[in-house]
């Protein structure tokens, strides 16, 4: 079996002739011109589409398929003429209605024609590449009713009418509309464009050109925009109804620039209305309306951008330079604070909190804020009002975010060494007078700085919080090895402060009365006997002193003064009346601090233990003091602070500023050195650049200051200048 051989079978061609009857093709081709005609007029229930299919295929068959093509195009051809005269026959809104439902009875007698034509759909048309029956019937449509010259343009007009009265406020027949364009679509993308699109773009630009003339005229600009947001919408909602959905794209892009792009400047900048008046009154909706319509037209979010810089510029130069406004710093730098935070929620809340307005709003704050050359100087007091009593009752959190937006502020400090400088100033006296309100917020900012400025910036700051640390375990030393030896006697409290840690300050001088005097000698002698190498000097002008006092009627008071107000105070002990020159020298207290001293004892109502001859508000060299014996306050502890200037006096402002540039030459030298040791050779322009890019984030260094000192390190043998080129500067190592 498994060795039988396969036959191969074949099968031959039929050898006996078909004589085929000569007028079988007419016969054949009448019974199906005949169905088609049925078709059209609606009378196919009694055909038999069996017989019909079997016809078409039997003259393909026979090589007949040219005759059935033609004769079919011929037949459409003749049917879609006369649908043509009824529908340009229909009158008024009927017009449409009559269009729409001869196209529905065309697809309908179009499938039925394809399903009897389906064998030469299937092997006649793809072997002669004619085009297949439905495609054809599409065409023939187009030709001979959508391009018939009585309907093309009035087809066009009308559909351009009703999208004219829907724009007006009136209701259409949208389901009418939706399939007379979707009919346009059907006949192909050229179809709907060439006879509809392109001519109902061109009337809307004009349409909108007119209306936003007329709305521009008569608006204000946030009515104008809404009335720009709503035809936008309205657009897109049309599209969505009864146009083709790439028509969006094309008519909102019309509307966004005869509405928006054409009038950008003139809205933006409108009298009483613009963006500078939303701005300033906080009007969130309207200015993310503008945002949102803006952002859609090219350099539109641009526009927005270059205003509102220009406006929060100028309102910060006029916020940092009005004299009126710099007379409280707390105020001045609250003032900015406010004004951050106003311009925060309104990018946060109305330009989607963009990235690139966050950056305009930064580089203006920094450019206005650096305007003031005491902006340092107020953030800092700005700071120490807030921790010493600023702060007390708020929550941790609360905490925080006001800690946050002062280092938003520091950062936009070109001179953060100057605040550096003012800061720990402020520090000091705060941790001297025990005046902090949390030293966990203290703790806290030094961190947020340390944070953004490294170890270096910070680091004498801690250091000042260790020797607070140290000088409590000092003192617990020196009370239990003299404690008994004290007595009823004066007490001491001893904060002592490791030089470089601390502000420097100048070396007063101030005798201090004899009872204290030998209290602060036993103190030195326990200190140096403890610690080795090391050398105290007294800073009387930043400390304190509880004072106990008896006035006349036996009026007792606990008095809480500076050193030097206490050593003022101990003078009128053994004397009754006492001249301003006699107190200058049995204290020897400097004259500024010793009229401000005097001023707050005897000129400060309810704090005035002292009187003065002649009364006034000022203390002159001629002035005689006595004790107040008629000096009465409900408190038994009196607090008598010293008058003092908040802000810093000219005098005391350049001798910051002298410190401050004495700091920075050090620095300046370093940078040269670290870029030229690296660089070994380089020109006196890029150095400069360099060394400002390395510097900046302490402090903006000035050009000629440089110079001065590349000067220096030249003449030090750091550096040398080249023999042929003059401005390049070579490293010696």
């Amino acid at each position: 079996m498994g060795s039988q051989r396969k036959r191969n079978f074949q099968i031959e061609a039929f050898k006996h002739r078909v004589v085929v009857d000569p007028k079988y093709a007419d016969k054949t081709w009448k019974i199906l011109e005949h169905a088609i005609h049925e078709i059209y007029n609606h009378n196919a229930s009694g055909l038999s589409f069996e017989e019909l299919y079997r016809n078409a295929y039997n003259m393909v068959l026979h090589k007949f398929g040219e005759k059935l093509y033609s004769g079919l195009v011929s037949t459409m051809t003749s049917h879609l003429k006369d649908i043509s005269k009824d529908i340009d026959a229909a009158q008024g809104g009927f017009f449409l209605e009559e269009l729409n439902r001869k196209w529905a009875d065309h697809n309908k007698a179009l499938q039925m024609i394809r399903d009897i034509l389906m064998y030469m759909d299937r092997t006649f048309i793809p072997s002669t590449h004619k085009t297949p029956v439905h495609e054809l019937g599409l065409n023939l449509w187009r030709d001979n009713i959508i391009h018939s010259s009585k309907i093309q343009t009035r087809l066009q007009n009308t559909l351009l009418d009703l999208v004219l009265i829907e724009r007006n406020g009136e209701v259409i027949n949208r389901g009418l509309m939706r399939n007379i364009t979707k009919m346009l679509t059907d006949l192909g993308p050229s179809v709907y464009q060439e006879d509809f699109e392109k001519s109902f773009l061109d009337v809307s630009a004009d349409f909108y050109r007119l209306e936003s003339q007329k709305f521009i005229e008569r608006c204000d600009c946030s009515d104008y925009l809404k009335k720009a947001e709503r035809r936008l919408n309205e657009e897109m909602e049309r599209v969505s109804h009864y146009l083709d959905t790439k028509s969006e794209i094309k008519i909102t892009n019309v509307v966004e620039k005869e509405m928006i792009a054409n009038h950008m400047l003139r809205l933006v900048h409108m009298d009483n209305s613009g963006l500078v008046n939303m701005l300033l009154n906080d009007k969130y909706d309207d200015l993310g309306r503008m945002y949102n319509l803006f952002r859609l037209v090219p350099n539109g979010l641009l526009t927005i951008r270059e205003v509102m810089t220009s406006h929060i510029r100028d309102t910060g130069k006029h916020l940092v330079t009005d004299p009126e406004r710099l007379r409280d710093p707390v105020e001045f730098v609250q003032r900015l604070l406010d004004e951050k935070d106003k311009y925060d929620k309104i990018i946060g809340s109305s330009f989607n909190n963009d990235k690139t307005f966050q950056n305009a709003l930064t580089s203006s704050f920094e450019n206005f804020i650096n305007l003031n050359p005491r902006s340092p100087e107020f953030i800092s007091l700005f700071v120490d009002d807030k921790l010493r009593k600023g702060l007390k009752g708020v929550s941790e959190e609360d905490v925080e975010i006001i800690l946050d937006k002062v280092m938003m502020l520091f950062r936009y400090l070109q001179e953060k060494d100057v605040f550096e400088k003012y800061y720990k100033q402020h520090l000091a006296k705060r941790l001297l007078s025990g005046k902090t309100v949390s030293d966990d917020a203290e703790r806290s900012l030094i961190v947020k700085l340390k944070t953004e400025c490294g170890y270096q910036f910070t680091c004498k700051l801690e250091g000042m919080f260790t020797d607070m640390k140290t000088s409590q375990d000092t003192m617990q030393g020196f009370n239990s090895a003299h404690g008994a030896d004290l007595g009823d006697g004066p007490t001491l409290a001893v904060t002592v402060l490791t030089t470089g840690s601390w502000p420097t300050q100048p070396g007063t001088t101030c005798n201090l009365p004899i009872e204290m005097l030998t209290l602060c000698e036993k103190f030195r002698s326990y200190y140096l006997g403890t610690h080795t190498g090391r050398r105290l000097t007294w800073q009387t002008n930043m400390g304190t002193a509880d004072v106990k006092a008896t006035f006349a009627k036996g009026q007792k008071h606990e008095l809480h003064v500076s050193t030097y107000q206490m050593c003022v105070l101990m003078l009128f002990n053994n004397a009754d009346r006492l001249s301003y020159k006699e107190i200058e020298q049995a204290t020897e207290i400097p004259p500024s601090d010793l009229k401000r001293c005097m001023q707050s004892l005897a000129c400060v109502k309810g704090k005035n233990v002292l009187r003065k001859e002649p009364m006034s508000k000022d203390i002159s060299e001629a002035d005689v003091f006595f004790v107040n014996d008629k000096f009465t306050n409900k408190l038994y502890k009196v607090k008598i602070g010293t008058v003092v200037a908040q802000k810093e006096t000219e005098p005391e402002k350049q001798e910051t500023r002298q410190r401050v540039e004495e700091d920075r030459k050090p620095q300046i030298e370093a940078a040269i050195v670290r870029i030229m040791k690296s660089r070994r050779v380089l020109n006196h322009n890029n150095l400069i650049a360099e060394v400002t890019k390395q510097l900046q984030s302490r402090f903006l260094p000035n050009p000629i200051e440089i110079k001065k000192r590349i000067e220096s390190l030249i003449e030090r043998e750091f550096l040398e200048r080249d023999n042929g080129d003059r401005k390049l500067y070579r490293y010696l190592a």
